[in-house]
């Protein structure tokens, strides 16, 4: 995530002076029936196009985009390729020279890194493993060194470094907790201590920063309910006031935006919505708003899904997209799970 200067909280001190939203229903399927994006036509979404785009972008290696992306690679497989999953089109991409690859960037340690010749980082650990897991290839995976690598990387205060150099940030503690529990060693962490780092990192309006301290973030709060939900620890979140604070960041034309005064962003389509998923919250925004937003982010010469409307597409805009659309239940989408950000049956195959 990119860092950001602090941002006036007028908009959070406002929803927390008005009226209380209304109580989560238990049975989230039946309330969603009527509310969510499966009223929608799927043919809102140009499913061929996109899966286009992200097959091209695969191939296209002499574009700026493609060099200047390099330190991310890793990740960037894992978006397009779970969003060809999600799509139902994994089959149009050829997967054998990516696990080729794959190893490739793998390093003694245990970790991996974002591409071959570069330093094992925990973002780029997960991915892999996420990439491993989606294609059902676990066997390429050592789970011990992946997990012994996990380990290395956890502070005295239960914290997370990123790598060997130190940086310490909560999108590592969710790496590192998700990698463990893919890879079947939960236990290899103190995942108490864990938890509690993240949860000394709440702030007064229920979200959740960086560190203790830091401002709150829709990126970040992913990163820290989804680790919280990780650790069996979802009692440190305060689901109605942090619920409350992520459906303020719905704008006027239905998209979500990161934090206060912003302006809305594909990708908060996942951010948001997948702590809202896994609070049991989803109601508590205009998701149908929300779905013609994303649709309206289509690029329809190219394919591919941008930030906000007539921008550049790009793989990571595509992804979060449609995983916010499959979060919305739109139609002619599979499910994907909202803690471990891989399809649903991915999930249940693994037994998770």
């Amino acid at each position: 995530f990119v860092r950001f200067a602090v941002a006036p909280v007028s908009s959070c001190a406002r929803g927390l002076a008005m009226s209380a939203p209304p109580e989560p229903s238990e049975d989230a399927r039946a309330r969603d029936a009527t509310q969510d994006a499966s009223s929608l036509s799927a043919d809102l979404l140009d499913a061929a196009k996109h899966a286009s785009f992200v097959v091209r972008s695969s191939r296209d290696r002499d574009t700026v985009e493609y060099v200047l992306t390099e330190h991310l690679r890793m990740s960037g497989v894992y978006w397009g390729l779970t969003a060809l999953d999600l799509l139902g089109r994994l089959g149009e991409m050829d997967v054998e020279p990516i696990l080729e690859w794959l190893q490739r960037c793998k390093h003694a340690s245990g970790g991996y890194g974002g591409s071959e010749g570069h330093d094992a980082h925990v973002l780029y650990t997960l991915s892999a493993v996420q990439i491993c897991a989606l294609l059902d290839r676990m066997d390429l995976v050592d789970a011990d060194a992946v997990a012994s690598y996990c380990a290395s990387l956890q502070n005295d205060d239960g914290s997370f470094s990123g790598d060997e150099w130190g940086e310490i940030d909560t999108r590592f503690t969710y790496c590192a907790l998700s990698a463990c529990r893919l890879v079947k060693r939960k236990n290899a962490v103190d995942v108490a201590a864990a938890a509690r780092y993240v949860a000394s990192c709440k702030n007064f309006d229920g979200g959740f920063g960086c560190e203790p301290g830091g401002e709150s973030h829709a990126g970040q709060i992913f990163t820290c309910v989804g680790a919280l939900a990780l650790a069996d620890a979802l009692e440190e979140v305060d689901g109605d006031l942090l619920g409350w604070w992520l459906c303020e960041r719905q704008v006027k034309a239905g998209g979500l935006n990161g934090r206060p005064e912003k302006l809305p962003d594909v990708c908060y389509s996942w951010w948001v919505l997948s702590s809202l998923s896994i609070l049991n919250r989803t109601h508590w925004i205009d998701r149908v708003a929300l779905a013609r937003f994303i649709l309206r982010c289509q690029d329809p010469q190219k394919g591919g899904i941008s930030d906000r409307p007539n921008d550049e597409p790009d793989v990571y805009h595509t992804f979060f997209g449609v995983a916010g659309l499959s979060l919305m239940r739109f139609p002619g989408l599979k499910e994907i799970d909202p803690v471990y950000a891989l399809p649903t049956h991915v999930v249940e195959r693994m037994g998770l």
